[in-house]
């Protein structure tokens, strides 16, 4: 236990750790639910109901087409929100940034359902929807990061590894809340939705931030940083000048297992999502509620990884992780392409439910880890969100490149996408940089 760890332990009693614990997974977890919960959902009404509400219906095609690029706006502004929050994470702590951005996503989250639309104000309304995007895609790329950041400098000894996996819960809890609303709201056809129905959702999640903010208002900041805060002003160096001077390693190590994992969770959720609705005819109350089910398995299997990171390492976990992928990676395109609902729900169940889990729950130690305390938040924000806007945009999409230009629509190269992905987690787990930051093994 380091000094600063010891001088908290004694300060604590026992009642006042585990109430400040359970206000740090509160915080954590909304965070990670609230951001989720936009992202399925907005994935969802882009494809379904933003080309025509928000574009010009004259033209189907290019509408459809302008819509899905307002959903990959925010993954481009993700990695200048990784860098520039985590940097402010390092130099002004770890709580602020944390409630900087969540205002931002949940604000912006809201303000999507109040836009009106095309046939209202014309071209202002998708310029009003490519800068709510931006700016949330700003606060969400520095959302993982801190979060994660957060619950590992909390966290207490020996737990690092199930309090870090926190932001992997709120995850699956925001997926599992906006894949759940989407099912009910397109029971009876998608009429309801274009109808205006699609507001609701993003309208109601300002509750959301409500209790996520005042949650996260009420979080000390944490030990780690605290020290750290008792550096000499004279003596302290630009976060970002440490992190490429000194922690380069860590940050590859970072960046490739984020452009692994991103690649396989993306297909398994969101590639997968988009060829069964193209290719397979699949309704979209079928896909919806695959989610669903994943998200409900994925809420089970994110504790139990976390504690197994506690028992073995969270590097031995994000390798398994990445080992049980290749193993799944032809029979995962094979249940999809039965087309048959069942099949279609345990593909998704397995990919989404256990094995995205599997890789992701280790991130929150294994990731923090690799950096000191001075650059960890840089460090994490940075990696991750420039591997999660590559893998993210890229895999989904390259994956039905390969559908679409293959005679017989083959899922051949999406598979060999899926092994190539799950190979870089397993290499960069081992290139594990964590001794050289953690007394802790997890």
């Amino acid at each position: 236990m380091s000094v600063h760890e010891a001088a908290t332990a004694a300060t604590e009693t026992p009642e006042q750790k585990r109430k400040r614990l359970r206000k740090v997974a509160a915080a954590t977890i909304f965070g990670s639910m609230l951001e989720w919960y936009d992202f399925y959902l907005y994935a969802t009404m882009a494809a379904i109901v933003f080309s025509k509400i928000f574009f010009d219906p004259s033209n189907p095609a290019v509408a459809s087409l302008l819509a899905f690029s307002t959903f990959a706006i925010g993954f481009i502004a993700r990695p200048f929100g990784g860098v520039l929050f985590g940097y402010l994470g390092d130099r002004f702590g770890r709580k602020q940034v944390l409630v900087i951005t969540f205002c931002m996503m949940g604000v912006c989250t809201t303000l999507i359902g109040l836009i009106p639309s095309y046939a209202s104000i014309g071209i202002w309304a998708p310029i009003i929807l490519v800068l709510v995007r931006i700016i949330q895609g700003l606060g969400a790329g520095a959302e993982l990061s801190g979060a994660a950041v957060t619950s590992y400098e909390h966290a207490s000894e020996g737990k690092r590894g199930s309090q870090g996996a926190w932001p992997a819960l709120g995850l699956n809890l925001g997926l599992l809340l906006s894949s759940l609303t989407v099912y009910l709201l397109t029971m009876n056809g998608n009429e309801f939705l274009l109808s205006g129905g699609w507001r609701i959702p993003f309208i109601c999640s300002i509750v959301l931030v409500g209790v996520g903010l005042w949650v996260r208002k009420s979080i000390p900041e944490t030990p780690d940083f605290k020290e750290l805060d008792k550096t000499p002003a004279k003596e302290q160096v630009s976060p970002l000048k440490l992190l490429f001077r000194n922690d380069l390693k860590g940050l590859a190590v970072v960046f490739f297992v984020a452009i692994g994992y991103n690649a396989l969770s993306y297909i398994f959720k969101t590639f997968s999502l988009a060829y069964l609705t193209q290719y397979k005819g699949v309704e979209a109350h079928v896909t919806s509620l695959s989610v669903t089910i994943a998200s409900l398995v994925a809420i089970i299997a994110v504790p139990f990884f976390g504690w197994l990171c506690d028992k073995w390492s969270s590097k031995t976990v994000l390798m398994f992780g990445g080992l049980f992928s290749v193993l799944f990676a032809y029979p995962f395109l094979a249940l999809l392409n039965t087309g048959e609902p069942m099949m279609i729900y345990l593909a998704i169940a397995i990919g989404t439910g256990i094995l995205a889990p599997m890789m992701f729950a280790p991130q929150g130690s294994f990731l923090s880890r690799q950096f000191p305390t001075q650059t960890r938040s840089s460090g994490f924000g940075t990696g991750r969100e420039i591997g999660t806007a590559v893998a993210g945009g890229l895999a989904p999409l390259g994956g039905l490149a390969l559908v679409a230009n293959s005679a017989t629509h083959s899922t051949d190269g999406v598979a060999l996408i899926l092994v190539v992905a799950a190979v870089l987690v397993v290499v960069f787990a081992l290139c594990d940089q964590g001794r050289k930051h953690s007394s802790f093994k997890n």
